[in-house]
């Protein structure tokens, strides 16, 4: 035979000869061990964690919602620096609608009767050789040293005045009956791939029950009306401390819900957060504040305002949560691929039988046998492993 002939046989035995799994019965407990708990270890992990676990037969949606609030309570200070005042609503909700938040004050600095006029500056010291303006100035300066006090020089400015002193804030907060504040949550939600709709004021309730129950995680986990201090202490602050320079606090809203179980077991689960940062060493610029004024003309046409900075808890109404339901495509998505994971365990026993068997010598020999046909016999000629892969089953 010429040498291209054989080329030519070898090609087409190449290209053409067939080869069909063979089944090598081993009696080896060792090897079966393996098997068995490496096919243990793939249905656990695909009927515990992704089945149970992850839920991965559902198909999911994300939650849309909206939110309202209405907070109610009443307050009475009498202070030496303020005159004795009655606080409702009105005055401490600063402003009176928010989208997905309120803001409640509990203390504040309040600059009374001021007019546009020229003052001196309440800091900063200033001679004839300053320069005539300097940066963060608390008006527009028109380049003057004027007399501060008996003892000090400051310049002078265009501005409201007198001008706001800051410095001295109260002690403990000017409205700390703030605490017994409570607020109406009222939060809808609707998962649009489902058409499901829920509110957090649950079908049972009704009027009579809102005007006497109030959160309590234990007796009362599904009431919306919540008592500020409550919520204040649930995020682990206390409402006191919080109150003299403000803060802000999240109210969690957990809409996870189930939908292949009865959809009256979808319900809203609070939890309570601070979210701003209270660093206990390097705690700049704490607290959350601003500045508002209210404004008013008097007898003889003169604009005047009384200037208040206001300190006080934000409240941001945060509402989250994925819903599932029992879905065909998910479910054999998941299903072929934990058949695929099932198909890698004859791998696992098959690298262990060569590689860690005592006799894996002897399994080497049998694990690929080379079938050559002629014309009154057969002959089986055996090979060392070769990179195909054979079915294992494995007795004891």
């Amino acid at each position: 035979m010429s040498k291209s002939a054989g080329c030519c046989k070898r090609f087409l035995h190449y290209a053409f000869d067939y080869e069909t799994p063979k089944t090598l019965v081993i009696p080896s407990l060792g090897v079966g061990f393996v098997f068995r708990f490496t096919q243990f270890l793939v249905v656990m992990y695909v009927v515990g964690y992704v089945c149970v676990v992850q839920k991965a037969y559902q198909d999911t949606d994300t939650v849309i919602s909206t939110v309202t609030t209405k907070v109610k309570g009443f307050a009475f200070t009498n202070t030496s620096d303020t005159e004795p005042r009655f606080w409702d609503v009105a005055d401490y909700i600063i402003p009176p609608q928010g989208d997905h938040s309120f803001f409640v004050l509990t203390n504040m600095v309040v600059t009374p009767k001021q007019v546009q006029s020229r003052c001196p500056e309440v800091s900063h010291c200033c001679y004839k050789t300053d320069p005539i303006t300097r940066p963060r100035a608390k008006g527009i300066q028109t380049g003057l040293c004027e007399n501060y006090s008996t003892t000090a020089r400051t310049c002078e400015v265009l501005s409201w005045c007198p001008l706001e002193i800051d410095t001295k804030l109260p002690e403990h907060a000017l409205l700390a009956a703030a605490e017994n504040f409570t607020v109406l949550i009222k939060n809808s939600i609707t998962y649009p791939k489902f058409n499901f709709h829920r509110r957090n004021i649950l079908p049972h309730v009704n009027s009579s029950y809102l005007k006497r129950c109030e959160f309590s995680r234990l007796t009362d986990p599904h009431c919306p009306i919540f008592r500020l201090k409550d919520i204040v202490s649930e995020a682990g602050e206390d409402f006191q401390d919080m109150a003299v320079k403000g803060g802000i606090l999240g109210i969690l809203i957990d809409w996870s819900c189930d939908l292949d179980w009865w959809a009256g077991e979808c319900l809203p689960k609070y939890s309570f957060r601070r979210l701003d940062n209270k660093h206990p060493v390097n705690n700049v610029a704490p607290g959350y504040n601003f500045r508002f004024a209210k404004y008013y003309k008097t007898a003889d046409g003169e604009e005047t305002r009384t200037l208040i900075k206001a300190y006080g808890i934000r409240f941001d109404v945060i509402v989250f949560g994925t819903a599932g339901r029992f879905s065909i495509v998910p479910t054999i998505v998941n299903l072929g691929a934990a058949l695929s994971f099932l198909s890698l365990v004859p791998v696992v026993a098959d690298w262990f039988l060569v590689t860690c068997s005592r006799k894996r010598d002897l399994y080497s020999r049998h694990k690929t046998t080379h079938l050559t046909e002629d014309a009154d016999s057969a002959s089986v000629r055996d090979f060392s492993p070769s990179l195909s892969l054979m079915n294992l089953i494995s007795t004891d």
